[in-house]
């Protein structure tokens, strides 16, 4: 993936992973023209929970964290021009390190038509990210620098170009580990150093989003509490009765009615 950032009369540009253009896994559902998942580097492609709201130019979700856990960001261009993209994570651009607003203005990653990538950090310099991983807020990138404004949140913006330019092929990113509490909410940590070269293009965005994604991510345990995803048993389904084949077969008595054995 290209990444443009702008320095005065520069537009800094670095690979990252480029992946096939086949469909991605289980847990996609999202339309539009650009596809914004994370990525674990133990389990894959993370489900996706939807959000019980969001505004109709967005898409909102929660995925699943666990401490200590490193991950990508993979993001999929399903159109046939290019496109840029600015990408926040707790608030904060990857690429700059500074406050996002999700504006045309910042640094961006430059896809392809029908390009798939994956960004796995912080970029730290032209050749060099620094990995993601989920951990305590306190531990996090963003608590660094004193900005709690958007903890948890990765967000992408996606903007189309003016002038139609070409583009270019990309590199991959290793892994590593990492050990934090989960006592607090979570955020995203700034990890070991690796390789990632880059180079310089030419983007010129509208100045106007035309897709927003935000995807909060979550400890398994808040996500219960939240009602997002089931956890533990349900005591309101009967385990001899499946939800799912209520409709067939007999009916079991009405919640209120009762009867009482007569000797």
């Amino acid at each position: 993936m290209k990444i443009m950032q702008y320095f005065p009369g520069i537009m800094i540009i670095v690979s990252a992973l480029i992946l096939s253009g086949q469909s991605l896994a289980r847990g996609n559902h999202q339309g539009g023209e650009v596809v914004v998942d994370i990525v674990s580097d133990q389990r894959g492609l993370l489900p996706r929970f939807d959000a019980p709201f969001a505004e109709v130019a967005e898409e909102r979700s929660y995925v699943i964290a666990r401490d200590a856990e490193r991950y990508s960001i993979r993001v999929t261009n399903r159109s046939g021009r290019r496109v840029g993209v600015v990408l926040a994570v707790d608030g904060r651009n990857i690429i700059s390190g500074e406050k996002s607003y999700l504006q045309s203005h910042e640094p961006m990653y430059i896809l392809g038509p029908h390009q798939t990538q994956e960004v796995a950090g912080w970029r730290s310099g032209r050749n060099q990210i620094n990995r993601f991983y989920f951990t305590g807020m306190s531990d996090s990138y963003a608590a660094a620098w004193g900005d709690h404004t958007a903890m948890g949140v990765v967000a992408a913006a996606v903007f189309r170009e003016h002038q139609p330019q070409t583009y270019g092929n990309e590199k991959r990113y290793k892994k590593s580990g990492k050990s934090q509490a989960m006592r607090e909410a979570p955020g995203t940590g700034y990890g070991e150093h690796e390789w990632s070269p880059g180079r310089e293009v030419h983007f010129v965005a509208q100045k106007r989003a035309f897709e927003k994604k935000f995807i909060k991510y979550e400890w398994r345990s808040t996500l219960c509490r939240m009602g997002i995803v089931q956890c533990g048993p349900d005591r309101d389904q009967n385990r001899f009765w499946p939800q799912g084949r209520r409709n067939h077969g007999y009916a079991p008595p009405p919640p209120s009615w009762s009867f009482q054995l007569r000797f």
